[in-house]
């Protein structure tokens, strides 16, 4: 059963992805046909095509190896200075710059001359290129606010789950308490399960936040109030410090970071609850901002990978994952033993970060990506703007195959950090608990 459930959270994720994908290169399709660029290919995968069909001026597929997607445009790259689409050069530079101008026009039919991507306007070609990564930022709000206002979100309340009998450093990552081990305030208090609560030194509380913070800025004697069996009780613990995790600005857990902070010593409880809109949206921002720092932090990340991956590291849970590791945690979540539901929700949520990490990813301005095609129309637009203020010459289209020797220096760099990742997906994923 175990092995038919992995299978099929697999599929679904399959499937998931191929459905991104196609909804990616979408928003680039229907926005180019807008303005009258002819596109030969709408292609959702790479590899051999195993499904294709013709209709109008467009050939639709399906290839066998569902890791991207393309649409094909025409026109993407600007002839030479000399007005020649095609030369030969001796210089392996020129020769890719050649190479993607010439099948950049290699579909090329009387009468699209009137139809080539790059005789668009600038703000066209930006609309055209963003369109794609912007389909998925709408996926992934959409799924997202839909489970968030829905289904809910897990959210720790002030309500007691359990009392540490003991006090241990949290860098320890240990839960057994050891001989020496001072008896943590909340027990010697006598804090209990089940216990809400509701004020702390006298000023109520009403969310888990507010609390966590009282007692981490809290070190000495304290009153807490707590709601037992339907009646208050006051209680005197006397806090004191300990290491504990750090928590950043939004008071979310900043993973393998520890401070210095009262310490009361038990588990909050969690439970899912559903949003408001304005609370979804809240969080919504803090998941867009997380993934802009993740991206931001993976170079940082592959000493960590490849001690993952070729050593004896640790597969840390903040680890970049791939399209491996993602069927692999879909696959996890299908052998969760909770409700349907949350199983539903958290597919639906790897589903929405996973379209997340497609927009933020395609947005960074370095070619072949589409934000870096955006980069080069802008470019295009202030070179020609300074022009037409200074009264200069029209400088023409700027030529993004130019810096197609960067292009394949950067994919390079992407291919092997995705195998990196591919490798650490296998032999030492990351796993959910």
């Amino acid at each position: 059963m175990t092995i038919l459930l992995t299978i099929l959270g697999v599929a679904l994720f399959a499937v998931g992805l191929l459905i991104s994908i196609a909804w990616h290169e979408l928003g680039h399709l229907s926005t180019a046909k807008l303005f009258g660029i002819r596109v030969p290919q709408y292609m959702v995968g790479f590899g051999p095509t195993i499904w294709s069909r013709q209709k109008g001026e467009t050939e639709y597929g399906i290839k066998a190896i569902p890791a991207g997607g393309y649409i094909r445009m025409i026109g993407m790259f600007p002839p030479g200075d000399d007005g020649r689409i095609e030369a030969r050069s001796t210089s392996p530079f020129r020769g890719m710059i050649e190479d993607a101008r010439s099948a950049a026009f290699e579909e090329l039919r009387p009468g699209d001359e009137n139809r080539l991507f790059y005789t668009r306007k600038p703000w066209k070609r930006v609309i055209v290129m963003f369109a794609g990564p912007f389909m998925n930022l709408v996926l992934a709000v959409a799924i997202f606010l839909g489970v968030a206002m829905t289904f809910g979100m897990q959210t720790q309340t002030t309500e007691v789950a359990g009392v540490q009998k003991c006090v241990i450093e949290q860098s320890e990552k240990r839960d057994t308490c050891a001989k020496g081990d001072p008896v943590s305030p909340g027990y010697a208090a006598g804090l209990k399960e089940g216990d809400k609560i509701v004020a702390f030194n006298g000023e109520r509380v009403h969310d888990w936040p507010t609390l966590s913070d009282r007692i981490r800025a809290t070190v000495g004697p304290a009153s807490l109030t707590v709601v037992r069996d339907g009646e208050e009780v006051v209680l005197h613990p006397t806090l004191i410090e300990n290491t504990v995790v750090k928590k950043d600005a939004d008071g979310e857990v900043v993973p393998e970071d520890y401070v210095k902070a009262g310490y009361l010593g038990f588990a909050s409880r969690t439970e899912i609850t559903p949003l408001t809109l304005g609370q979804s949206v809240d969080r919504m921002g803090d998941m867009i901002e997380s993934g802009v720092d993740s991206i931001v932090a993976l170079p940082s990340k592959i000493p960590d990978l490849w001690n993952a991956a070729f050593g004896d590291g640790e597969r840390k849970s903040d680890s970049p994952v791939g399209v491996i590791g993602a069927a692999r945690i879909s696959g996890e979540v299908m052998n969760l033993d909770i409700p349907t539901q949350n199983i539903v929700a958290s597919f639906l949520m790897l589903l929405a970060t996973f379209n997340l990490s497609l927009f933020l990813f395609n947005m960074l301005p370095l070619l072949p990506l589409d934000g870096g095609h955006i980069a080069g129309a802008l470019w295009e637009s202030v070179r020609r703007t300074v022009a037409k203020v200074f009264r200069r010459p029209d400088p023409g289209p700027f030529d993004v195959a130019k810096l197609m020797p960067v292009a394949y220096v950067v994919a390079g760099i992407f291919i092997c950090f995705t195998l990196l990742v591919l490798v650490a997906d296998i032999v030492n994923p990351v796993k959910i608990t």
